[in-house]
């Protein structure tokens, strides 16, 4: 039985048949995920995951033998967002504040950790951290003003695991300068091993213990790559590697070679590094994406190949003959159309937790017995969520004006994939830079695809996973030829006879939400109705307002990827180009928002009211770079669809 089956199982002992033909409801499609992510203990004893009680999320320790488990919850106001297995008897995990954010609550940069069984409870690091401290090189956990976040483990030592803190001492909004720490998962006391050579460095740790490497990214926007040699004391640069934007991802399980991402002669590869020869060999290429990671295989930390997304989620497998790659495609023909990944594993090998999930699909968790080859389901991410109900995204590609190959998704209305002259919305992704769009599961896409709207989605020039050429291509171009990627993207889906050229609209967040309003108003007769979401509406206030240019790193990233020219940035501006306005127009702003200040939203909300515009408005005084609350979620659907619905629906739903 696959998983689609286990789910709708279980739906029908709670709804009727007569609600499956109903659309999802909108407070379903707001709720946040009941279980985000399952690790098993390197022992097989238990499971961890982060789960949703009361609104909060908490984490979850589970004995497998008999179901059986303690809930770890944090102070009232914080949840848990992230935790590693440190052994096979101890949990460290660390929290966010939830005062609004775009995906997750803001992260506090502590550090906990807790017994397999619920006992032993402790502060590790942070600013609330009680004890005192000393002088000597082995630092007593006390309380401390920074942010941790763990390297890797230690498989031969379950009392340590490697750290960065970056102290927030006199960094203001600069990037840290990370420190590397051995750090006792027992009572957080830690020793030294080396500062990174950059601020905003990536550490790389093989499975001894050991810092081996450190990446990052200089303001100019160069990829710098660092050895630290086993028998050295410092950073050694390594300049070929830095030139081609190569970047360490992790060791083999048994350290003979590490994983980097390079350049290969298909395009885009994943290279093994070899110590001795300080060397490349490409062991994977495509000719059009990047890799999104590495696959991981049976046990911990085992590397079987790599896992990229050209339209759909692909696997490349090192050797297709290994027993770990025979039990992946052995899963994978259980569930396909799928994408299916051991997510984490014991020590040996012998259970793994998979992780089945699709662009209908919200995932769900099961348990792999490699001696036995059996699954048994564990945890469904959103249970309430009935895939067969679900948009589908169909993945396009198409040539821009000038010759240049973009990608995209189309996702249509639930019964509806055939169709033909379908009222459409254009949702335009953030970023605007190093972010794409996914074959995945997506909450907003299935709001409106579900009411009967096609849902188009264009990866434009300048969007990640197409290489550093591609992402490039896409500088001191908003307003430019990136908008163009969006506005030729709308064309050919009206070409190609998807849309009703009378009935489409642009929607998007943070930089999709500019994207959205400077569609509107330099394509005035494409578009009937243009929603900003978070959106960047006055180029040159980028530059004086919200947490970017409080930073050298973000003003460099300002000059360098937006442009100096204040007249051009101001003529790209929507808040200056209103008199070409002919969409109806909604605009959703978070109060607390620094990252796209809320002045960006109530300033053109002020300008439409200055010209008697009518428009739809959504502003909530204790959200941020986009809403988390449920309630405020649920809101905004049922006020996009609505808004929708008035302009270019009603969508199609039978």
């Amino acid at each position: 039985m696959d998983v689609r089956r286990w789910i709708v199982a279980a739906l029908l002992l709670l709804f009727t048949a007569v609600l499956y033909a109903q659309p999802v409801s909108f407070a379903d499609l707001a709720k946040h995920p009941q279980y985000k992510d399952v690790q098993i203990s390197p022992d097989g004893q238990y499971l961890a995951a982060t789960a949703v009680v009361k609104g909060q999320t908490v984490l979850a320790l589970i004995r497998l033998s008999d179901k059986k488990g303690n809930v770890v919850q944090p102070r009232e106001e914080d949840d848990v967002t992230g935790f590693v297995w440190a052994s096979a008897t101890r949990v460290l995990y660390s929290v966010g504040t939830r005062v609004g954010g775009y995906d997750e609550p803001l992260l506090t940069g502590e550090l906990f950790a807790v017994n397999a069984d619920g006992s032993d409870a402790e502060t590790l690091y942070g600013f609330r951290k009680t004890g005192m401290s000393t002088g000597s090189h082995i630092q007593h956990a006390a309380a401390e003003y920074g942010s941790a976040d763990v390297i890797a483990t230690i498989p031969d030592d379950p009392n340590h695991v490697l750290v960065a803190v970056s102290s927030w001492a006199g960094a203001g909004f600069e990037r840290g300068l990370p420190t590397a720490f051995r750090m006792d998962v027992r009572d957080g006391n830690k020793a030294q091993i080396i500062v990174a050579p950059m601020r905003g460095a990536h550490f790389v740790a093989d499975h001894q213990g050991r810092i081996r490497f450190a990446a990052g990214v200089d303001n100019d926007g160069n990829v710098k790559v660092y050895l630290h040699p086993i028998d050295g004391d410092g950073w050694q640069p390594l300049p070929e590697l830095s030139r081609d934007r190569s970047w360490p991802i992790a060791f083999s399980r048994d350290d003979s070679t590490v994983y980097f991402t390079c350049k290969a002669p298909a395009g885009f590869g994943v290279c093994q590094w070899d110590p001795a020869k300080q060397s490349l060999t490409p062991v994977w290429g495509n000719p059009t994406v990047e890799p999104a990671g590495l696959l991981q295989g049976l046990a911990d930390d085992s590397i079987i190949g790599v896992d990229f997304m050209d339209g759909r989620t692909g696997t490349a497998l090192f050797d297709g003959q290994s027993a770990d790659a025979q039990a992946l495609l052995a899963l994978m023909k259980q569930f396909p159309g799928e994408s299916v990944r051991f997510v984490s594993g014991t020590r040996d090998g012998s259970l793994s937790v998979v992780l089945v999930r699709a662009d209908a699909d919200p995932g769900t968790f099961l348990l792999y017995d490699a001696k036995a080859r059996k699954i048994t389901p564990l945890l469904a991410r959103r249970s309430w969520i009935n895939p067969e109900q679900m948009a589908q995204m169909q993945p396009f590609d198409f040539t821009a004006r000038d010759g240049m190959k973009l990608h995209g998704y189309v996702s249509y209305p639930p019964g509806h994939e055939n169709a033909k002259q379908l009222p459409m919305v254009v949702f335009v992704h953030g970023g605007p830079f190093g972010i794409r769009d996914t074959w995945s599961y997506d909450t907003l896409v299935q709001v409106m695809a579900t009411r009967g709207y096609a849902v188009l989605q264009v990866n434009y020039r300048g969007s990640g996973g197409y290489g550093y050429d591609y992402e490039h291509a896409g500088w001191r171009e908003w307003g430019g030829k990136m908008q163009d990627d969006v506005t030729d993207a709308t064309h050919w889906a009206v070409t190609q006879g998807i849309a009703n050229p009378q009935r489409i609209c642009i929607f998007g967040a943070s930089y999709g939400g500019y994207a959205a309003l400077e569609g509107a108003v330099k394509e005035p007769d494409l578009y009937k109705c243009a929603i900003g979401y978070a959106g960047v509406y006055d180029l040159p206030l980028m530059y004086h307002r919200g947490d970017i240019p409080q930073s050298s790193f973000g003003k460099d990233y300002l000059h360098r990827q937006l442009g100096d020219d204040m007249d051009v940035l101001s003529k790209h501006s929507p808040i200056n180009q209103l008199d070409s306005l002919k969409a109806q127009v909604m605009l959703v702003v978070g109060g607390k928002d620094e990252r796209v200040p809320s002045i960006q939203g109530l300033s053109l909300h002020q300008a439409l009211a200055n010209r008697h515009i009518a428009h739809g408005w959504l502003y909530k005084p204790n959200e941020q770079h986009g809403f988390y609350d449920e309630a405020n979620n649920t809101e905004l659907y049922t006020q996009l669809v609505q808004f929708l619905d008035a302009n270019i629906g009603p969508g199609v739903t039978k």
